[in-house]
């Protein structure tokens, strides 16, 4: 079984430098753009079902991928982006003011960030690799793509590979990339590709 793991394409959230979590910010003219690209790349890949967060970035993504192929979309709440509480909606400049210690944690040991009213990248870890792992058993040989967002794509790739913390900035994803997840019963999942930006033209690389 083949799965693509897709991030969203870009919005004007990740051009100018905000904290997203749950706020809606649709896809920009660019981020449709690179959904299209994204979806031509894939034309061929025979994925015959797109699970997407919830989101409007996420299912504009899914919906312009899934119209190129000709397949459904599943709307999976596990796949929805992390929750950041008080930091959602901010820029992360004026984060980066406000809260100093926090945001140091933020761009070193994620993992151990706790905000008030927020979830932990390890809460999202658990339920982003519950919901693949319960959609592999009702699946089963079908190649499908899951569209969801970098923070929930790096916990959930870190909880399938079993990698330990510190791992939230060792793996990268951009707007509108890909990666491949294979996955055989004998050996679970292993990790075929990361990152795959070769369709795109233009994309803001996210630092933090």
């Amino acid at each position: 079984m083949k799965i693509y793991l897709i991030r969203h394409g870009e919005t004007q959230g990740n051009r100018e430098g905000y904290f997203r979590g749950r706020s809606d910010f649709p896809l920009n003219e660019n981020g449709k753009e690179q959904a299209r690209l994204l979806a031509e790349a894939l034309k061929d890949s025979g994925i015959t079902r797109i699970y997407s967060g919830p989101l409007t970035r996420a299912r504009q993504t899914a919906e312009i991928l899934a119209d190129k192929l000709g397949v459904p979309v599943v709307v999976e709440e596990g796949f929805n982006n992390i929750n950041l509480g008080p930091w959602e909606g901010k820029k992360k400049e004026d984060i980066k003011r406000e809260f100093p210690r926090e945001f140091q944690l933020w761009i070193t040991r994620p993992e151990e960030l706790k905000l008030p009213g927020a979830e932990t990248v390890m809460e999202v870890m658990e339920r982003a690799v519950a919901t693949l792992k319960r959609i592999v058993e009702e699946v089963q040989e079908e190649s499908i793509a899951v569209v969801t967002h970098r923070a929930v794509l790096k916990p959930l790739i870190a909880g399938i590979l079993d990698m330990r913390p510190p791992f939230f900035w060792k793996i990268h994803v951009d707007t509108a990339s890909y990666s491949i997840l294979k996955f055989k019963r004998e050996r679970g999942f292993t990790l075929y590709l990361l990152n795959q930006t070769a369709h795109l033209k233009n994309f803001v690389v996210e630092e933090y």
